[in-house]
């Protein structure tokens, strides 16, 4: 009987090890930019073609590298960063296992032009799929220049199931701001199809900043800096009115390598208890700097999860460390109550007597008075204006009178209440038409407000609960559908405009965004830089924070939006229908109820928010007769 255990060829085993190490091509430019920084380079360029699909090119002016070296380089697990096992608990570079480049060619085709400074002339070295086609000198600058081009051509797979080239030039950009982050010493570049995406010149951590994010993101920073024997812990949060739902800035680095760490996060999070509203987060950018024997980054070969060793004790710091930075932000001076040296002010006492000359009292006028006037005696009420009679039979409403006790307290709804099966959307509008179809009323029928959180109403099945802030959102999403479709919001000028700044990693589905935002009633001019000026917005939506909320819905058009442009659609729809629909705990009169309750029940879709969550239940009429 033959053997069965084989194995594999170096080829086979690149490509498994690529299926973790590259995933997309923010992959790439990650992996090649983080050797450039580790070989020492000053300035690096990255170029894309087709967000990277057809080509990615790093260049950089660093070290550059043999031509011995540079056929080494693709080989499995060869490195100059460790030499030994113990070399992982002192790691000083960005990489150290040796796998990014081998994982790189294995699925796509390599050019690689290098030199040192004291070689005359450089190396190219072609490869594709694992293999070296050719290897040969050439005339190149100092340093390196890896061009790859094809990516996962030999894994059709893996290529048909990347995403549209906008979204995937947005996961190139936040890789890229990841690490232009740490390294604000280096200059930058980043070019999408000949066009200047960022250019980032070395200077401060605070210049980096603002150089991505804009200057009014700069501003809104606060500095964190803490220095303990364990850990040393700088760089930034945002002020608490800062704060926003989705799209902002959540960094950690430690040692200069970006990190994901939720336990941290957390961290942050709980300082600004109760100074944000919940669900809020505020921008961060901090950095940690541990003794490399008390962190383990070996353990995912994206690197991008760290296990601390005091990880409770850092915690604890951290808090402390943003605590202490927000305290400075919001210090109030202290009112000093200490009366030694105070001045003698002078108190006025009726009762002690003015003489002239005397400053010790100022001296009031004295108004003369009658003590026997009454305003209520029948005789003070003769005098008056008739302005009795301006109310003569009017009763007070029923709102104004007293009210009887409430049968819907507290924890009963809770309780009995439940969301019923979905319903088609003409059973449930029959059943209501049916149940308040009253040929001898001539007004609108009643309906409850329950803490200003649900409207009640009756049906013919039992009691009907709407929760008012859902049901308006499934209206206004609706609206707002069909207003993309027909480009017929109209637009209210504003006064004095305001200039909004988009992120980079917004910036390439603004193309996308910006007409659609446009058809639903903004109005933007572009600045240039990913800054637009804000010249009009829908009507109707006076009082709000027309800026916060173009972030958060450019935000959430980013995060959630995939390859159709239906879905980018009802994104922008939703965001704009979150941030308009009624608030709860708003007190609405029986006439918007009523307008509300019809205009729920003529959506598509009576039951559900367009995210899934119920709208309205029924509470039976045999429940309620079980009561009693």
């Amino acid at each position: 009987m033959t053997d069965v255990i084989q194995l594999l060829p170096d080829s086979v085993a690149n490509q498994i090890a690529a299926g973790e190490v590259i995933q997309r091509p923010a992959s790439v430019i990650k992996e090649l930019v983080e050797n450039a920084v580790d070989a020492g380079a000053h300035t690096v360029n990255v170029l894309v073609v087709d967000a990277g699909r057809t080509s990615i090119q790093v260049i950089d002016d660093g070290c550059g590298m043999s031509e011995t070296d540079a056929r080494l380089a693709f080989e499995r697990h060869a490195t100059s960063k460790i030499r030994k096992a113990d070399d992982l608990f002192a790691l000083h570079t960005m990489g150290f296992r040796g796998e990014a480049l081998p994982s790189i060619v294995a699925v796509s085709q390599v050019e690689l032009r290098t030199r040192r400074q004291s070689d005359e002339v450089g190396t190219c070295l072609m490869l594709a799929g694992s293999r070296v086609e050719s290897q040969e000198p050439c005339s190149c600058p100092v340093g390196s220049s890896f061009l790859v081009s094809n990516l996962f051509f030999n894994v059709p797979a893996r290529r048909k199931f990347l995403k549209t080239n906008a979204t995937e030039l947005n996961n190139i950009l936040t890789a890229f701001e990841r690490i232009v982050l740490v390294y604000p010493d280096i200059n930058f570049t980043l070019h999408s199809n000949g066009q200047e995406l960022m250019n980032l010149r070395a200077g401060s951590l605070r210049q980096r900043i603002s150089d991505i994010y804009g200057r009014r993101y700069g501003q809104d920073l606060l500095p964190v800096s803490v220095d303990t024997a364990m850990c040393r812990i700088t760089g930034f949060v945002a002020k608490p009115e800062a704060a926003r739902k989705k799209g902002v800035a959540e960094y950690f680095f430690v040692n200069g390598r970006f990190m994901k760490h939720p336990y941290f996060h957390k961290a942050v999070q709980q300082a600004y208890d109760r100074l944000i509203p919940a669900g809020m987060h505020v921008p961060y950018l901090i950095y940690f700097e541990v003794s490399p024997a008390d962190i383990d980054v070996n353990i995912h070969p994206t690197k991008t999860e760290i296990k601390f060793e005091n990880e409770q004790a850092i915690w604890q710091i951290l808090t402390a460390a943003v605590k202490d930075a927000i305290g400075q932000f919001c210090e109030i001076p202290q009112i000093d109550f200490d009366t030694e040296g105070r001045p003698d002010i002078p108190v006025y006492n009726p009762n002690t007597p003015n003489t002239p000359g005397s400053q010790s009292t100022p001296s009031f006028p004295k108004t003369p008075g009658n003590p026997s006037y009454n305003p209520f005696s029948p005789s003070q009420k003769k005098a008056s204006n008739g302005w009795e009679q301006l109310y003569e039979g009017l009763q007070p409403t029923h709102s104004q009178s007293a009210s009887s006790p409430s049968f819907f307290d507290d924890g009963f709804l809770s309780d009995a209440v439940d969301t019923p099966s979905p319903a088609s959307r003409d059973t449930l509008t029959a059943e209501f038409t049916s149940s308040h179809a009253d040929p001898w009323a001539d007004k609108s029928p009643a309906h409850y407000q329950y803490k200003g959180c649900y409207i009640m109403t009756a049906v013919k099945s039992g009691l009907m609960v709407i929760d008012q802030y859902r049901a308006d959102v499934r209206i206004r999403y609706e609206q707002c559908l069909a207003q993309l479709q027909a480009r017929s919001a109209e637009t209210q000028q504003v006064l004095f405009p305001e200039v909004i700044q988009f992120s980079p990693s917004e910036q390439p589905l603004l193309d996308q965004i910006l007409p659609r935002l446009s058809a639903i009633g903004f109005e933007l001019t572009d600045l240039g830089q990913g800054s637009f000026a804000v010249n009009g917005i829908p009507t109707g939506l006076d009082g709000l924070n027309y800026v916060q909320l173009l972030h958060d819905m450019v935000a959430d058009a980013v995060s959630s939006a995939g390859d159709s442009m239906d879905e980018l659609n009802k994104a922008l729809a939703l965001s704009m229908a979150r941030h308009v629909a009624i608030p709860q705990g708003q007190v609405l009169s029986n006439s918007e109820m009523e307008n509300l309750v019809n205009e729920l029940f003529a959506c598509s879709n009576v039951n559900y928010t367009p995210d899934g969550k119920a709208i309205l239940g029924i509470l039976p009429q045999r429940d309620i007769e079980k009561l009693f």
